[in-house]
């Protein structure tokens, strides 16, 4: 089966102020049509740098990146960065429309097709309130029916819930795992969070320390569909162990 999305031997060094950065060395790996897969490694191993370069907002010193198979281009995938980047004098419906009307589709046709989704995402008492009115929450949910909006079969995940509470974090965890069971969408998702990495996950892959290299990927044997108890039973606490000392952190 040909990858959704393949990395191969993919390098990138940032020059800058005097200082050069090498941010990854040799980094490769895939993800396979309709898979969930985590990327997680220490502060500042070049996770969030992995997904500009799929995305195309970088450009990689060696190696190749495939979506379907051919060279990643700028507009293959739909990409949810760390931040919401809501626009504050939109409303949620005309935030969300943003990635159709950048694509030319007439703004009532985009209106519509958003206003079908906004119940899967919660969002249906909210399509026109003002993101100063939405929980973090709520915001982040409009923040990915935007990225969904993009259609693309490929979604890119940046830390989405990293900066969310505890309860609201776990909320979402459950919410996602859901709309991703509905639309069967590739994912790609970032966290920081070893326990979140493999709660949600297929498959969990570890950078190490700049420069980055791949240095384990995990497959998660947890039965799905998966509930917040399963965090408590020993076969989690093994997959969170062995992520761990992945990552050099004694356990």
């Amino acid at each position: 089966m040909t990858p959704k999305l393949e990395l191969r031997g993919v390098a990138k060094t940032f020059h800058g102020n005097g200082l050069t950065v090498p941010a990854l060395a040799d980094v490769s790996f895939s993800v396979q049509p309709g898979e969930f897969v985590t990327l997680i490694g220490p502060s500042g191993s070049g996770k969030s740098t992995v997904l500009n370069l799929i995305v195309g907002l970088l450009e990689p010193d060696a190696g190749e990146i495939r979506v379907d198979g051919e060279p990643a281009r700028p507009g293959r995938v739909g990409y949810m960065p760390q931040r919401d980047l809501l626009l504050p004098w939109r409303t949620v419906l005309d935030n969300v429309i943003l990635p159709q009307e950048v694509r030319g589709v007439p703004r009532a046709e985009a209106r519509a097709r958003a206003r079908e989704r906004l119940p899967l995402f919660g969002l249906a008492a909210f399509a026109d309130a003002y993101p100063a009115a939405l929980s973090g929450g709520m915001r982040q949910r409009a923040a990915l029916l935007r990225t969904v909006l993009t259609e693309r079969d490929v979604l890119l995940l940046d830390e989405p819930f990293g900066a969310l509470d505890a309860l609201t974090r776990r909320e979402l965890q459950d919410w996602l795992l859901g709309l991703w069971t509905q639309l069967r969408q590739t994912m790609l998702f970032i966290t920081h969070d070893v326990e979140e990495a493999v709660y949600l996950s297929d498959r969990v892959i570890v950078l190490s320390a700049r420069p980055a290299r791949v240095v384990k990927e995990l497959a998660v044997s947890l039965p799905r569909p998966r509930r917040q108890g399963l965090i408590a039973t020993p076969e989690f606490g093994a997959h969170v162990a062995e992520l761990l000392q992945a990552l050099g952190i004694d356990v």
